[in-house]
């Protein structure tokens, strides 16, 4: 009786995927917070305390664009994250200028949240990850790794968690806005936002390293730009 032939074997038992410094990974990650989150903040409040709302709306939405403009005539690759946060922050400015009404200027980060679990969820339908296109913007992972079935998988499921953060996220917002008074919503929002994002990232990282455990893969973390080369 003829045996089945069986796959050839794999090089070890293990899969090493080899990532860049996790020195270049921190600061990567900084930059890109640092950039379309926190500079674009800062900006705004100190704006709105000296010469009003006003000029704090075009103050955050002139950073966004100045950062833009820096990154393309720089080649260097455009975030995901500066793209989306333009986006949204173009559009909100434009609509609070139209109305003249500085409840719906806040009004709007909180229904920003519900636009972006809805285009985490129709990333996910589409197969396109959105979790995947971000994670590019803080790490350059490698092809190898990125093939993998469990990986693509393991993007799938965690756009499906971050579209159901924004969307607890965004609920919230909503109730202290309209049953709390604006100082207490600026105060409350920044620490519930931040818990939230802070409990998501926790559990996808620990899902990731866990999916790649169980598909027998190591990461491998270079001490220098030189030993990743």
């Amino acid at each position: 009786m003829a045996v089945p032939a069986q796959p050839a074997p794999l090089e070890s038992a293990e899969h090493i995927i080899h990532l860049p410094p996790w020195r270049d990974l921190a600061r990567r990650t900084a930059e890109n917070v640092l950039e379309a989150t926190l500079v674009p903040m800062a900006l705004f409040y100190l704006f709105l305390g000296t010469v009003g709302i006003r000029w704090g709306m075009i103050a955050g939405l002139c950073w966004f664009y100045a950062a833009i403009i820096r990154r393309r005539m720089s080649g260097q690759r455009m975030s995901g994250l500066l793209i989306m946060a333009a986006a949204l922050l173009t559009a909100r400015t434009a609509i609070a200028f139209a109305t003249g009404s500085a409840f719906i200027y806040f009004l709007q980060p909180t229904l920003g949240t519900f636009l972006v679990s809805g285009l985490f969820l129709l990333s996910v339908g589409l197969g396109k990850p959105l979790a995947e296109r971000l994670a590019h913007d803080f790490c350059a992972l490698p092809d190898a790794l990125m093939s993998n079935v469990r990986v693509k998988r393991f993007f799938l499921r965690i756009s499906l968690l971050w579209a159901f953060t924004y969307l607890v996220n965004g609920t919230t917002m909503i109730y202290l806005l309209t049953q709390q008074s604006i100082s207490t919503y600026l105060m409350v929002r920044s620490f519930v936002s931040l818990t939230l994002t802070a409990s998501a990232i926790a559990a996808s990282s620990l899902y990731f390293f866990r999916s790649l455990k169980d598909e027998g893969i190591v990461l491998r973390w270079h001490k220098s730009a030189a030993a990743a080369a």
